[in-house]
C-alpha cells in the first residue's frame, strides 16, 4: 500500500514537471525555420498566365518559449532565443503585436501588388487615404495622447499622405524637441503638442512611440485576390511581387524551376533587408527549392545576402543564393536563366 501511494504521488509529481516543461511560458521568443509554401494557393490573379515552375513563400516560426522549447533552441542551430520585450515592444499587448504584423503583412501585400502591376504595363489606380495609427507603446511620449485608429492629417501643419514622409520627419528632430500633430478621432480634430524621445534600448532612435500604417485604395485590372491567413510581417513582399508579375505576364519567368526568397519591398520596387534570413534559406532547402533572392543592402558586409551565402554553405545545399537590390534584379536574373531541362 506503501509503494501504490509513493507511486501515485510520483506520478503526479512528473505529470506536474511534463505540464511546466511543455506548458508553461517564459518570457523568451523561440525562432526556427518555417516552411516554403508554394505560392500559387496564396496569390491569384484573374486570368492567370500559368508557369512550370513555383515561387515559394518562406517563412519563420516563432513563439512565446515554453522551457521544453528553450531548452531545445540553446543546444540545436538555428534556432533563436529572444527576450520577449525585445520581439513585442513594452506596452503593445499580444494582440497588437499581432495585428500590427497582419497590418503589415496587408502592407507588403499592396506595396508588391503596384510594383508588379506597374512593371508589366497594367492598370492600376491608387488613392492616397491617410496615415493612421496602428498602436501605440506604454511609456513613450505619445501613450495617452495618441489611440490606435488616429488618422494623422498634418505634423507642424505639413499634410502627411504616407507614413515615410512622417517617419523621416520626426528623425530629423532630436530628443526633446516637440511636434504639433493634429488628428481626427470620431469625426473631431484634435492637435497636441508631443515632446520627442529615445525609444528604450534604442538611444539613437527618436519618436513618439507609434506604429503606423498609411491606407491606400488600390484598384486592378485584371482583379488580384490575397489569401494568406495569419501570415504576419513583410518580408514575402518581393516573392509576392515576382508571383503576381509572373502571373500577369506571358512569358514564364519560372522557367520550370522551384524559386524561393525575402525581402521587404517598397512602392519603388527596393528590397529592403528582413530577420533570420538564416532559417529561410533552411526551410526553401529542405523544400527542395533551386534558386533564393536575398537582399543584398547596396554590398554591406553584414548583408541578408552574405549572411544568406555562409547558411548555404555551411548546409551544403545546391540552392543557388541570388544577391538584388530591387525587384527589377530580380526580374532580370530570371529572363536571362536558361529553361529547366
Amino acid at each position: 500500500m506503501n509503494f501504490n501511494r509513493r507511486s501515485f504521488i510520483f506520478s503526479i509529481i512528473l505529470v506536474a514537471i511534463i505540464a511546466f516543461l511543455m506548458g508553461y511560458r517564459l518570457p523568451y521568443y523561440v525562432y526556427k525555420p518555417g516552411n516554403a509554401d508554394e505560392l500559387n494557393p496564396i496569390v491569384k490573379v484573374d486570368g492567370a498566365f500559368e508557369s512550370e515552375g513555383e515561387m515559394h513563400l518562406v517563412t519563420v516560426r516563432g513563439g512565446q518559449a515554453t522551457p521544453m522549447q528553450y531548452l531545445l533552441a540553446s543546444i540545436q542551430q538555428h534556432q533563436d532565443i529572444t527576450p520577449i520585450e525585445e520581439v513585442i515592444p513594452e506596452g503593445v499587448s499580444q494582440e497588437d503585436y499581432f495585428q500590427a504584423q497582419l497590418q503589415m503583412m496587408e502592407n507588403s501585400q499592396q506595396a508588391s501588388t503596384v510594383v508588379a502591376y506597374q512593371a508589366a504595363n497594367k492598370h492600376i489606380e491608387i488613392n492616397y487615404e491617410g496615415v493612421y495609427v496602428v498602436s501605440v507603446i506604454e511609456g513613450m511620449p505619445a501613450k495617452g495622447i495618441l489611440k490606435t485608429g488616429d488618422k494623422i492629417l498634418s505634423v507642424d501643419n505639413q499634410t502627411i499622405e504616407d507614413t515615410d514622409q512622417l517617419i523621416k520627419y520626426v528623425e530629423a528632430k532630436e530628443v526633446g524637441d516637440t511636434i504639433d500633430i493634429t488628428v481626427e478621432r470620431e469625426e473631431e480634430e484634435l492637435t497636441q503638442t508631443i515632446q520627442l524621445e529615445a525609444f528604450p534600448n534604442q538611444e539613437e532612435k527618436v519618436g513618439m512611440g507609434i506604429q503606423l500604417v498609411t491606407n491606400r485604395d488600390v484598384k486592378v485590372d485584371p482583379e488580384l485576390e490575397f489569401i494568406s491567413g495569419n501570415i504576419g510581417g513583410p518580408s514575402a513582399g518581393l516573392m509576392f511581387a515576382l508571383e503576381i508579375y509572373d502571373q500577369l505576364t506571358e512569358e514564364d519567368i519560372t522557367k520550370g524551376y522551384q524559386i524561393a526568397g525575402t525581402g521587404e519591398i517598397s512602392y519603388e520596387g527596393e528590397v529592403g533587408r528582413i530577420g533570420g534570413i538564416d532559417k529561410k534559406v533552411i526551410a526553401a532547402d529542405e523544400e527542395g527549392c533551386d534558386i533564393f533572392f536575398a537582399p543584398n543592402e547596396s554590398g554591406s558586409k553584414n548583408s541578408n545576402y552574405q549572411v544568406a551565402l555562409e547558411t548555404a554553405k555551411e548546409i551544403e545545399t545546391d540552392m543557388e543564393i541570388v544577391a538584388v537590390d530591387t525587384f527589377s534584379d530580380a526580374i532580370e536574373y530570371l529572363k536571362q536563366l536558361e529553361p529547366r531541362q
